[in-house]
């Protein structure tokens, strides 16, 4: 149960909000002074503060000030009836949450105090996972705490010290060039070259040339030696990307380099030999390529010596918040934004989304929603559509199957909460987005209405 702290000299204002924050099943204590403050202080935790601006012995910038420093996570929202511009940003920059000025509505109250403790928690969770991401990070650039990609770190972990050749599988960002370059840099290996090739990527007549170069006028336009990117991976890794897309002349050549460690460059007759460690990987099913014929045998059991599956995201879901706090900061450095985290709400759908496009397609959708956002907390109306579909089957649910109440339950709160938003959108729309005539069909005071738009982020775009 959350702890208010109320300090207010009026005996009647601070008996008519305990008496109220009661019925909304707070703990509640009151103060009439700095004095009587800081004895609950160093007694209880507090929440929240709601501090009178104008106070005997100590005012209440002051005493916000004094009281960050007894208790750094507590919540002050400044109350006062000598509400100007001057004594509002002074409040803010002493750390006050929110500022209300006399007369204000019990309903205000009772939004802005559930509104700074979302606040709060949020930070918490955000700083619960920028502590995990630091534990959790294994090798650089890989975040992950789920026991499928412990089971990855793990494989890693032991195969990195031998020079036997990898298999990467898995779908289209999943991170295997992540992986791949764990490897290498955790190797014996890793003061030398990693060449990264992207075997879809090149076209077939140039990927020969690309992989084991070619010399003076081995073709039309070959005007010059040029090396291949084995010569440049020599006493390195080469990282073969996409290797089911390889033809099956170029398979034949790679196979001689795993067996023998020696090509011969485009053009010419002499031998070189290299010593390089091949890490490959795909996403395609190589043993149905085999069957059919479009991938030879012989190199598939040569690659597949250590196989290493990469997890879909959709496989490791608890993995999601260590990857969207790790691209929130990533992205408010990268662009200069300053996104504070995301809502439960907004975090219960990337969860559940199934990520056809894996991390890249999560970090793409992190980029464009801190850009569009700028600041602030992400919200479901920020994600895209494909996300915001499920948000709409959810809140679906939360009003029609909650009346059957499945038996694996489900969240009172969050249902009424997506219900109040579809009445407050409706009464929006409805009144063309009068908010005084939407105020009065919900029957609420005008600025209670403001508050929850500007809570629950459905301004008008």
């Amino acid at each position: 149960m959350a702890h208010v702290l109320v300090i207010d000299d009026e005996p009647a204002i601070r008996m008519a909000l305990k008496k109220f924050l009661k019925e909304q099943n707070y703990q509640v204590s009151i103060a009439a002074n700095s004095d009587e403050a800081f004895k609950i202080l160093e007694q209880e935790v507090v929440d929240v503060a709601l501090v009178d601006l104008v106070m005997p012995k100590m005012d209440g910038i002051e005493l916000i000030q004094k009281m960050k420093r007894v208790q750094p996570k507590i919540i002050p929202i400044v109350i006062t009836g000598f509400g100007t511009i001057t004594s509002a940003v002074q409040a803010m920059k002493a750390g006050a949450f929110h500022y209300l000025t006399k007369p204000f509505d019990l309903d205000d109250v009772s939004s802005i105090v559930a509104t700074a403790l979302e606040h709060r928690e949020l930070k918490e969770e955000n700083r619960l996972l920028r502590d995990q991401i630091q534990r959790e990070y294994r090798f650089a650039n890989i975040i992950g705490k789920s026991e499928e990609i412990q089971t990855v770190f793990d494989l890693v972990e032991r195969v990195s010290e031998t020079d036997s050749t990898i298999l990467l599988l898995g779908e289209s960002g999943t991170g295997k060039e992540l992986i791949a370059r764990a490897i290498h840099y955790n190797s014996r290996r890793k003061e030398k070259p990693l060449v990264t090739v992207n075997c879809a990527a090149i076209p077939e007549e140039l990927l020969e040339s690309e992989l084991f170069g070619h010399i003076k006028g081995a073709y039309t336009g070959a005007i010059a030696t040029v090396p291949g990117r084995f010569d440049a991976a020599n006493n390195g890794s080469i990282f073969l990307d996409e290797i089911g897309d390889m033809s099956f002349k170029l398979q034949v050549k790679l196979l001689r380099v795993l067996q023998e460690q020696c090509f011969e460059p485009v053009g010419s007759t002499k031998t070189h030999t290299v010593d390089v460690r091949i890490i490959a990987a795909t996403n395609q099913d190589l043993d149905k390529a085999v069957k059919e014929k479009r991938f030879r045998e012989d190199l598939y059991y040569r690659l597949n010596v250590i196989p290493i599956r990469i997890p879909p995201l959709r496989e490791r879901a608890s993995d999601v918040p260590l990857l969207v706090r790790h691209f929130i900061d990533k992205f408010n450095k990268v662009n200069n934004c300053q996104i504070e985290g995301v809502s439960k709400e907004t975090m219960r759908l990337l969860t559940q989304y199934k990520w056809p496009g894996n991390i890249r397609e999560l970090e793409n959708t992190i980029e464009r929603t801190a850009v569009l956002k700028r600041k602030g907390i992400i919200e479901p109306p920020d994600l895209p559509e494909t996300i915001s579909g499920i948000k709409e089957s959810l809140a679906a649910s939360s009003k029609g199957a909650a009346r059957e109440l499945p038996d694996s339950g489900i969240s009172l709160r969050e249902s009424i909460a997506d219900y109040e938003k579809e009445l407050i959108m409706r009464a929006l729309e409805k009144t063309g987005w009068n908010k005084n005539k939407a105020a009065r069909l919900l029957k609420l005071n005008r600025t209670t209405l403001v508050e929850k738009i500007r809570k629950r982020n459905l301004e008008k775009m």
